[in-house]
């Protein structure tokens, strides 16, 4: 018996992004701009945005997570983001998703959070 929650082997942990979306540089730009209050580096760079996925009609989803899940401004971050993003010119309505799957790991922070930080 085979256990149906968990994914299908080779199936991706986090769904890709609209890369390809002339939106997409620019969403990206936007959620460089939120910061975690306790880490003096950007969400993006942090690597807590896993997925910006943009709709034929302009419609944002983005997916993201937190350092930690008891992190004080979780309830606070996703309505930064929507508040970044929303107001690029195009966006039609940004809806910003919790996960805690995959979980967070220093491992995904861009090189440059990482110098930034003194991990490199």
């Amino acid at each position: 018996m085979t256990d149906q929650t968990a994914p299908m082997e080779g199936t991706p942990l986090i769904a890709p992004s609209s890369t390809d979306h002339p939106l997409h540089e620019k969403i990206v730009e936007a959620c460089r701009s939120v910061y975690d209050p306790e880490i003096p580096v950007n969400i993006y760079d942090l690597g807590l945005i896993y997925t910006i996925q943009v709709a034929e009609d302009n419609a944002v989803r983005i997916i993201m997570t937190l350092t930690a899940p008891g992190c004080p401004v979780a309830g606070e971050m996703p309505g930064w983001v929507a508040d970044a993003v929303e107001p690029l010119e195009g966006v039609k309505h940004v809806d910003v998703e919790m996960t805690f799957e995959p979980q967070w790991g220093m491992d995904m922070m861009s090189d440059e959070a990482r110098l930034e930080l003194g991990f490199m």
